[in-house]
């Protein structure tokens, strides 16, 4: 597993601490034996003293509810109930006794909070509410959970200040629903291992083929990850893999490629996915999908502190389809809240059965890409005749671009231009790549973060670019290609 800020760790640890008896009142800071330096010392609180003229103790209390209310709404809770913040003394839910949720031992605000789960949660707006956890779980996870998230908002130093609190302590302005980490991209997608086939021919029904067998790690989700992080990209991967052999495989091998995979859901008991993948002399693929059912991502893994900050605080969401029916929306409805809200890349799946509960939140996706037959299957009830016809249609649906990958070439129609980037296709010796997809993808990422989101002609041809080098019939993620590669692919296109 990827390992986390030291500086987080060291912030979590104090919390988890602090929670314990009375919580973060101001008296407990100037009489406990618990070092507080480190939360004293945070960019923000120093910011919040010095703009108050207050001393560092007494801004930390409000810093830390500020933060806290940034957090999703189950964090929220718990964070609020395990340091006894007092996040509902201005405004108490109907049935709900504050005495007891915050009460003086740790112990019994767990139970209250568990009891009255539901309540708390509707209090908060909360549609959905996820299954109460046991107060051991909730002690030995959730507020774990809760902290690391809680931390990692507290250290990220962006310079804002809270402003003064007015009378009866309530401020008026909030943090920003998001803290974001220069160069961050979070993909959300599968992790599998790969039985790699390269043969010269696919098989006949009265014939088997020659060919050679490997098997490294893959999937869309993984593919995208790895190859932005070769563009240098701070990178997240959620998703899922079993405990068995081939996830500590996969896991060992996104850690080696600099991604981060703390997100990862590991499945006790669980089979990893495996793909069999055919692959004939001219790049072309046969996939067979080979997968454990309990081995996969929930909408309930999504309810956490730290999904939630790796989503708020990236620049760019890298979205594929393989997950059960309601990631994905949840994933988009996510986004959707958050000011400022990440750029979103959605990569759709060949797989005809695209729920149309997604068309809701498509106005959330900024860049759609995939070949022309999974634009297509992303409208399975109307045909249509070309890549550009199930574009137009797509975009009426809200998306903002939308970028047709066919036989390393790019066609894009977006709500300022249309325009055709093939000028690549001839320096290619394939007819496809299974990795060309993921290299464009993870290179449009990469042209997003660098450009803040405002893109022209020259970003789409260097992404298109990004799709020659990966012709090499191995490994899909060891093909992926880094910024030198893409710009010797540009300038060659450049010259003819």
């Amino acid at each position: 597993m990827a390992p986390q800020n030291p500086r987080t760790i060291a912030i979590r640890d104090i919390l988890t601490r602090l929670c314990t008896y009375y919580g973060l009142r101001p008296e407990r800071l100037g009489n406990t034996e618990i070092d507080v330096t480190s939360l004293l010392e945070l960019p923000i609180v120093r910011r919040h003293a010095q703009h108050n003229g207050l001393p560092a103790g007494e801004s930390l209390l409000p810093v830390v509810r500020e933060t806290v209310r940034q957090l999703p709404p189950t964090d929220r809770l718990i964070a609020d109930s395990a340091l006894a913040l007092g996040l509902f003394r201005d405004n108490p839910p109907d049935g709900v006794d504050l005495a007891r949720l915050y009460a003086d031992n740790l112990g019994p605000r767990r139970e209250y909070l568990v009891e009255h789960w539901r309540r708390l949660h509707e209090a908060l707006g909360v549609d959905r509410v996820p299954e109460a956890p046991t107060v051991k779980r909730l002690r030995t996870s959730s507020e774990g959970d809760t902290f690391t998230a809680l931390a990692g908002l507290l250290t990220a130093d962006t310079g804002y200040v809270i402003p003064q609190a007015m009378p009866g302590g309530k401020i008026l302005v909030s943090l920003p629903d998001s803290v974001r980490r220069p160069k961050s991209v979070t993909v959300v997608g599968d992790a599998v291992i790969d039985h790699l086939y390269r043969v010269d021919g696919f098989p006949a029904a009265d014939r088997a083929a020659r060919g050679n067998f490997t098997r490294p790690p893959g999937g869309k989700g993984l593919n995208r990850a790895v190859a932005a992080a070769r563009l240098g990209l701070e990178v997240a991967l959620v998703s899922a893999v079993g405990d068995d052999k081939d996830g500590a495989e996969i896991l060992g091998f996104l850690t080696n490629e600099n991604v981060r995979c703390d997100l990862v859901k590991i499945v006790e008991g669980g089979r990893s996915p495996v793909t069999a993948v055919i692959m004939d002399s001219s790049g072309e693929t046969r996939l067979i999908g080979c997968k454990d059912d309990r081995v996969k991502l929930d909408v309930t893994d999504l309810h956490t502190g730290a999904v939630h900050a790796a989503l708020a605080s990236s620049e760019v969401v890298l979205l594929t389809l393989e997950h059960p029916k309601g990631v994905a929306e949840q994933v988009l409805a996510m986004v959707r809240g958050m000011r400022p809200r990440p750029q979103v890349i959605l990569c759709p799946s060949p797989s005809p059965t695209v729920p149309q509960d997604l068309y809701q939140y498509l106005e959330v996706v900024d860049y759609l890409v995939g070949s022309p037959s999974e634009l297509e299957a992303m409208l399975p009830v109307v045909p249509t005749d070309s890549a550009g016809g199930s574009a137009q249609r797509l975009r009426g649906l809200g998306v903002r671009a939308v970028c047709a990958i066919d036989k390393f070439g790019c066609s894009v129609l977006s709500e300022r231009s249309k325009f055709d980037v093939s000028r690549f296709q001839e320096k290619s010796a394939l007819k496809n790549s299974p990795g060309a997809a993921a290299a464009f993808s993870a290179a449009l990422a990469c042209r997003l973060v660098e450009t803040g989101g405002e893109l022209a002609a020259k970003d789409f041809i260097w992404a298109t670019a990004a799709m020659i080098p990966t012709q090499k019939l191995g490994a899909v993620p060891r093909a992926m290609p880094d910024k030198d590669r893409i710009d010797d692919v540009v300038r060659l296109g450049n010259e003819q």
